[in-house]
């Protein structure tokens, strides 16, 4: 059993995320390591594909696809549940798992409801093509 076989679609993991505004300065790098949350896991033969949506105590502007984060589910997610805290799904950071260099084989923080979050993902995956990746295995 792999260290990363826990990354599915809920968990909620660090990860230095690349913010779309950052990487359009020429940036390659996250400035630091944020809970992020899995959203989608695609197996592929040369390493499965990860989509890594943001959490961030800064609240979004209005125009964004974000999502605040209940009390509930930021115990569930080991999230710090006195923080108002919201999840961005207008933009996103792809990876490779076993070939990334920034993803540790660490056991999620946590992870969110089914009830929560999968609703959120399938508005995603309807808005998918209008939406920002930044690929970090380039």
């Amino acid at each position: 059993m792999s260290g990363y076989d826990d990354i599915q679609t809920a968990a909620i993991v660090r990860y230095p995320y690349l913010w779309a505004r950052e990487d359009g300065k020429g940036e390659t790098e996250g400035r630091k390591n944020r809970p992020v949350a899995v959203g989608v896991r695609i197996l592929r033969p040369d390493g499965d594909l990860v989509l890594f949506f943001p959490i961030t105590t800064k609240q979004p502007e209005q125009a964004r696809f974000a999502a605040e984060i209940p009390s509930i589910e930021k115990r569930r997610a080991g999230l710090d549940a006195d923080l108002r805290l919201w999840i961005i799904f207008d933009e996103f950071n792809s990876d490779v798992i076993g070939r990334s260099f920034y993803l540790e084989p660490e056991p999620p923080i946590g992870r969110f409801s089914k009830a929560f979050f999968l609703p959120l993902l399938r508005e995603f995956i309807a808005r998918r093509k209008s939406l920002t990746e930044i690929s970090r295995f380039r």
